[in-house]
C-alpha cells in the first residue's frame, strides 16, 4: 500500500513514519514540498502523488494564537483538505484526514456522537469545522478521524509541559472541570494505518468517526497520572477553568464516542494509561 501523508514533523505524521510496517510504502510531505497555507499546491501535490490512500495529518495547532491568525488557521485547516479532498476525490482515491474535539461547543456530561450537532468556541475549532465539511463535500471515499489531548515524546504537548514543570515546582494547580480522552499519537498513527489498509482492500466506510483514549478524565487527574508515573512529586490542586483564562476558550465537554469506529473498523479506545508509560519511558522517565 502507498500512503502519502501530508506532514512530516508534527506528533501524528512522526508516528506514522515509525509505524509504517511491511508492504507499507510511506511518503510524507513537509512544509516546504506542501505548504497549507496554498491549498491548491496541495491539490497539485495529490493529483501528481502515487498512492494508494492519503492522510492528512498536518494542521495549525496553535489554539489561542489562531484567535489572531484565523484567516492563517482557515486556509490551512479549511481550505487546504478541502483542497486535497476534491483532488482524491477525482482520482478516486480515499482520504484520512484528523480533526479535533474542538467543532463542540462542550457542553453536558455525555460523550459526543459523530453525528451530534457542532458549535466551535474559538477560531481553530471554526477552522477544522471548515475542513471537515470541505472534505465531506468533496465527494470522494473519506474518513474523517476526530480525537482529543494528543500527546507523545515529540513537539509540544501537555505530558511534555507537565515533566518540565516538575523540574522546579512542587505544585500546580490544573485544570479539573474539563473532561476529555487523552490520546497518543502512536495510536492515532495505528488507527490511519488501519483505516487506510480498509480502503485499500475495498473494505473501508466512508464517515465521520471518533478515537481518543479511555477512560475520560480531567486535566488535573491526567498531570496526577503523569507525575505518578514518572516518579515525580508534585502536588495537584484541580481548580476550575474560570480561574486559568486562556485567549481561545476550550470545550468542557470533551468525551468522544467512539463505538462506530470499533464496529466500522474494529479499533477499539486504547488505555491512555498504558500509551503514557510507553511514551514516559521514551523520555527517560518512569519504568
Amino acid at each position: 500500500m502507498r500512503l502519502l501523508v501530508f506532514g512530516q514533523s508534527g506528533q501524528v505524521a512522526r508516528e506514522l513514519a515509525r509505524r509504517a510496517q511491511g508492504s507499507v510504502k510511506l511518503t510524507t510531505l513537509d512544509r516546504a514540498a506542501a505548504d497549507l497555507s496554498d491549498p491548491e499546491s496541495c491539490a497539485a501535490r495529490v493529483a501528481g502523488a502515487e498512492a494508494d490512500v492519503i492522510v492528512n495529518a498536518a494542521a495549525y495547532t496553535a489554539v489561542d494564537r489562531a484567535e489572531e491568525e484565523e484567516a492563517l488557521a482557515t486556509a490551512v485547516n479549511g481550505d487546504a483538505p478541502a483542497a486535497m479532498a476534491r483532488a482524491a476525490a477525482s482520482r478516486g482515491i480515499p482520504f484520512v484526514h484528523i480533526s479535533t474535539d474542538y467543532v463542540f461547543a462542550g457542553g453536558g456530561e455525555a460523550p459526543w456522537q459523530p453525528d451530534a450537532p457542532t458549535g466551535p468556541l474559538g477560531a481553530y475549532g471554526r477552522s477544522k469545522l471548515k475542513g471537515e465539511t470541505g472534505v465531506r463535500a468533496a465527494g470522494g471515499a473519506h474518513a474523517i478521524l476526530r480525537t482529543s489531548w494528543v500527546f507523545s515524546a515529540h513537539g509540544g504537548n501537555f505530558v511534555k509541559t507537565m515533566l518540565r514543570l516538575a523540574e522546579s515546582r512542587d505544585a500546580l494547580n490544573i485544570v479539573d472541570d474539563q473532561i476529555g480522552g487523552p490520546t497518543a499519537a502512536a495510536d492515532i498513527a495505528d488507527a490511519c494505518l488501519t483505516i487506510a489498509a480498509a480502503f485499500h482492500a475495498g473494505r473501508g466506510t466512508t464517515g465521520t468517526y471518533h478515537f481518543s483514549g479511555g477512560p475520560d478524565v480531567s486535566w488535573a487527574a491526567f498531570a496526577r497520572e503523569i507525575f505518578a508515573q514518572a516518579g515525580k512529586q508534585v502536588a495537584v490542586t484541580g481548580i476550575p477553568a474560570t480561574e486559568y483564562p486562556t485567549p481561545a476558550a476550550r470545550p468542557q465537554n470533551s468525551r468522544l464516542d467512539c463505538a462506530s469506529l470499533a464496529r466500522d473498523y474494529g479499533i477499539a479506545r486504547p488505555d491512555w494509561r498504558t500509551s503514557l508509560a510507553t511514551v514516559l519511558k521514551e523520555l527517560g522517565h518512569g519504568a
